[in-house]
């Protein structure tokens, strides 16, 4: 459930978030240093007690995660290198709560951070807009492998390519799409295109134009297309209503 601007925009490819997912089971075996290293390597924050999304703890044979997307961080108990038990846990009382039989970790960001993948950003950042680079924020702070605000819109820089939530759709997903999609999409494209020709001139905040990071209307309306659709129309009823509002329902 999501508006339209929402879905017009550009996401990391499948590829990205399938390598560095992975689910873990009650039960199931976990070599704790392999799985610190692939927590790293899905940009996870190592901290010594864990309160935000993106960060994970060891202490002995505990593990605390707090994957991106979920409502609360998840305590795993290991006996050895078994897990005898995942919880979800309250961060700033620390208690745990309901077992649950397994958990599935999401990346920790939209961007990958590892030394390549900075490397990749560099070039592109450098490619892309002219001055020195040093002078941005944002370009220093990602070289020295860190997140900032905003970087999801530089999202391009990271990868060859980018998805769009389509690619994460089965062929056959029913769409329920409320009628003025395509009004609230061209709206939305020529706010974000205004917004550019205003903010594109500062030389210490270089932005990427709307192209590569939304898709515009027309390719929404054409994304779409492709999938079986339900359309909500809005009509009035009969019955004039005295006080408030007309009341609102919807059909098909």
């Amino acid at each position: 459930l999501l508006t339209a601007a929402t879905l017009q925009h550009r996401l990391p490819p499948r590829a990205y978030v399938a390598g560095h997912t992975f689910l873990l089971d009650a039960g199931s075996a976990l070599d704790i240093e392999a799985f610190r290293a692939r927590l790293q390597q899905a940009g996870y924050q190592s901290v010594a007690q864990v309160m935000e999304p993106g960060e994970y703890a060891v202490r002995g044979g505990i593990v605390d995660v707090f994957p991106m997307g979920a409502p609360a961080p998840y305590r795993i108990d290991l006996f050895g290198e078994k897990i005898e038990s995942i919880r979800m846990f309250n961060p700033e009382t620390q208690r745990s709560g309901e077992k649950l039989p397994g958990v599935r970790l999401l990346p920790a960001r939209e961007v990958p951070l590892q030394p390549e993948a900075i490397q990749r950003f560099r070039q592109a950042f450098r490619t892309r807009f002219e001055g020195d680079p040093q002078k941005v924020a944002l370009y220093r702070e990602v070289s020295k492998g860190s997140a900032p605000a905003g970087v999801e819109y530089y999202l391009p820089l990271f990868f060859a390519t980018t998805a769009t939530l389509f690619d994460y759709l089965p062929p056959d997903t029913l769409c329920l799409v409320e009628d003025g999609i395509d009004q609230t999409a061209a709206d939305f494209w020529r706010e974000t295109s205004e917004r550019y020709r205003i903010l594109r001139t500062d030389p210490e905040r270089p932005i990427l134009p709307p192209e590569p990071l939304f898709l515009t209307s027309g390719e929404l309306a054409e994304a779409l297309a492709r999938y079986p659709q339900v359309l909500l129309s809005p009509f009035a009823t009969d019955t004039e209503l005295t006080g408030a509002d007309d009341e609102v329902r919807y059909a098909t």
